[in-house]
């Protein structure tokens, strides 16, 4: 098993040095899902769920929470992210949730591709709760990440 890398030979938390790694086109893409009742879906489609729209309140949140990645997961670099997307798609049982993120730099944007999906999620919960006590948040995961040369 390889060393963890946020971890010091004293096993204290360690912010990785990347200032020798080359500066590289970075991408990520993430999804999640979150499971509503048929009427929650309905009132979302219908714009009716009192707090607003919920698919593009979820999506600006998921793009504000990339970029606040490095504030909310302590050892994260900071990035000068140049492309964030979030898409909300509602489907038969939910609202699945796609990210993509890109930057250029030294490290990678998987991090701020996660915390986009999860915020969007988190943000269809807060708004849909009033209405739905059975909503289900899962299948978080990272589907693809890239570094290229520039």
């Amino acid at each position: 098993m390889s060393q963890l890398s946020h971890i010091n030979d004293d096993g204290k938390a360690n912010m990785v040095d990347v200032g020798h790694k080359p500066q590289q086109i970075r991408t990520a893409k993430a999804s999640g899902f979150i499971k509503l009742q048929p009427e929650t879906i309905k009132l979302i489609q219908e714009s009716l769920i009192k707090k607003g729209d919920v698919i593009t309140i979820a999506e600006i949140a998921g793009i504000q929470a990339a970029k606040e990645t490095s504030r909310l997961i302590p050892l994260c670099h900071p990035l000068q992210l140049t492309k964030v997307e979030v898409k909300a798609n509602v489907e038969n049982n939910g609202i699945r949730v796609n990210s993509l993120t890109k930057c250029i730099g030294q490290t990678g944007v998987e991090m701020e591709a996660l915390t986009a999906v999860n915020v969007a999620l988190l943000t269809i919960y807060d708004m849909c709760k009033a209405v739905d006590k059975q909503m289900v948040i899962s299948n978080i995961q990272l589907d693809f990440k890239e570094k290229k040369d520039q």
